[in-house]
């Protein structure tokens, strides 16, 4: 694994169908571990991928090691997501044209730890703000016990990393969504909180 064969391009529109199937495989493997612990499968991911390349404003980050896909990163208007996400803003009075909403990041393991991370988040925000029609960054993280069973012991949460970037925890943004944990046998319920990035040139500048 070279250091010189990993790149990083973004992606819109139509473009963005062509990588909808590896993206699928990929999502399937990152979010098997903890915390997400999610049964997908490629049928069901394809479809819920398809978003991105209908929707104008849309945006993925993708990281190749030579001409494989070993990590993404997704953008989409708030507006633009499902009923589930959107329901704490609307609950809240929030106007959610005015959000941009990073979906997900996922990366496979043995590249972690070399800084792609901040390449996701800037290229995402950088693309958020040349749209020039967002005033807020937003993102959600699931919610697990802190005794879960299932937490592996080197696990680190993200909060560090987003409070870093200039993200707000707000724990009155809560959306509930659906999905099959590994050895479930039918979908149950999942708490998700929402952090927010306040979008302006001074905050993305000064961005770590």
């Amino acid at each position: 694994m070279s250091q010189s064969n990993i790149k990083i391009c973004k992606f819109t529109g139509e473009a963005i169908k062509t990588y909808l199937p590896a993206i699928a495989r990929l999502r399937i493997e990152v979010f098997r571990d903890y915390p997400y612990l999610f049964e997908g499968n490629m049928h069901d991911e394809t479809q819920y991928l398809k978003k991105y390349a209908n929707c104008k404003d849309a945006v993925l980050v993708i990281v190749f090691d030579g001409s494989e896909i070993v990590g993404v990163s997704t953008g989409i208007p708030l507006e633009n997501e499902i009923d589930e996400v959107k329901k704490a803003f609307v609950e809240n009075d929030h106007d959610i044209s005015s959000y941009y909403y990073f979906s997900e990041s996922m990366l496979l393991k043995k590249y972690r730890g070399r800084g792609l991370g901040h390449h996701f988040y800037d290229e995402r925000e950088t693309h958020a703000q040349k749209l020039n029609k967002y005033k807020h960054l937003c993102l959600c993280c699931i919610t697990r016990s802190d005794d879960d069973p299932r937490k592996p012991d080197d696990y680190i949460p993200l909060d560090d990393f987003w409070k870093k970037r200039g993200y707000v925890k707000h724990p009155e943004l809560i959306c509930e969504v659906g999905w099959r944990d590994l050895n479930e046998e039918e979908n149950s319920t999942k708490s998700m909180i929402f952090w927010i990035k306040n979008l302006s040139k001074e905050t993305l500048t000064n961005s770590p």
